[in-house]
């Protein structure tokens, strides 16, 4: 299996599919806090920002590419980080924070899962 194929098991699919599911729920929820906080500009600029870093591995993780789905376990550590903080800090956004904490922490979850599943059998020793 070449690192940009689509693995084979079907767990490893599901498992793909999930990670893109997430991936568009975690950028729903931030288009729909920012559009709902800030004014329309700034809304937009924000926006932009936020999104801006998953454009970079978009293409890998709808091919499947191992490397990239390892690459962007590290993407989600920001959302989360940012979702923290707001729910401690900001009680008028709490809903979308927490929003933003899970999603943030299942897209981990659901990274490292396609990891695990989609894993290259060893070689056989000799």
């Amino acid at each position: 299996m070449t690192d940009a194929a689509v693995p084979a098991s079907a767990a490893a699919r599901r498992a793909r599919n999930l990670v893109l599911a997430l991936l568009a729920a975690l950028c729903a929820v931030l288009v729909a806090w920012h559009a709902q906080r800030f004014t329309p500009p700034t809304a937009a600029l924000l926006l932009a920002l936020a999104l801006a870093p998953w454009l970079w591995p978009l293409r890998g993780l709808l091919a499947g590419s191992r490397r990239t789905y390892a690459a962007s376990t590290l993407l989600t550590l920001p959302y989360l980080a940012y979702g923290l903080m707001e729910v401690l800090a900001n009680p008028g956004a709490r809903a979308y924070a927490g929003a933003t904490v899970f999603l943030a922490f299942a897209l981990f979850v659901a990274l490292v899962a396609f990891l695990r599943l989609s894993r290259p059998p060893a070689p056989a020793p000799t």
